[in-house]
């Protein structure tokens, strides 16, 4: 078992004590793979495809989601000519967990909850109990809309877990990904970078 995977394990377990019932990954091990898709907003057919990857407990991908998201999102993405999709990274179990939320509201409120949890990280990943962080996330998913039993279950899904931190770690080796957030602009990966930095590599390949 690797590092990562792990984490999927550690993490479904840990919140065994924190749920009325959970999962881990050996009780599900006899169920079928489950697959784990990516979402994305914007034309699938946009001349410009960006990737992202970020943690939701990475302070420099809130960063950049309160800075440069919401210009990119409506100079390029809602115009039709940059298609988006979000990677999740896992570097803690508090990220996988933000995740697991996020992906529980289902493809049409995914961005919003993650608009949430980047604008809100300073005060649900804040602190060191696991019990208040997962309460924290509790109430996102609540102002999204979803009752206790739907975040229960998807949060006591060991066998989804374990299918997230695979996906993220294949991911992330094949496009040589070390830190975040990291973009991979039509085919091309690149660092962490202002909005004007982003918009001249899109108005370039916009150009071709």
């Amino acid at each position: 078992m690797t590092m990562l995977k792990t984490l999927a394990a550690a993490a479904t377990i840990a919140l065994a004590g924190l749920l009325p019932v959970a999962a881990t990954a050996q009780d599900t091990a006899t169920e079928a793979p489950v697959e784990i898709t990516d979402f994305s907003v914007g034309p699938a057919d946009a001349k410009v495809q960006i990737t992202e990857y970020a943690s939701f407990t990475c302070p420099h991908c809130a960063n950049f989601h309160a800075t440069v998201w919401p210009q990119l999102k409506a100079d390029y993405i809602d115009t039709g000519k940059v298609r988006f999709t979000y990677r999740e990274v896992y570097f803690d179990r508090y990220g996988l967990w933000a995740a697991m939320i996020a992906r529980c509201g289902g493809e049409m409120r995914y961005f919003g909850i993650v608009d949430m949890l980047f604008e809100k990280q300073q005060d649900w990943a804040a602190s060191d109990d696991p019990n208040v962080v997962v309460g924290n996330l509790r109430q996102i998913g609540k102002v999204a809309g979803m009752d206790d039993a739907t975040m229960d279950a998807c949060m006591k899904d060991g066998a989804k877990a374990e299918a997230m931190v695979a996906q993220f770690e294949a991911n992330m080796e094949a496009d040589g990904i070390e830190g975040t957030p990291s973009f991979i602009i039509n085919g091309e990966k690149h660092s962490n970078m202002s909005y004007e930095d982003m918009k001249a590599i899109i108005d370039a390949e916009l150009a071709e």
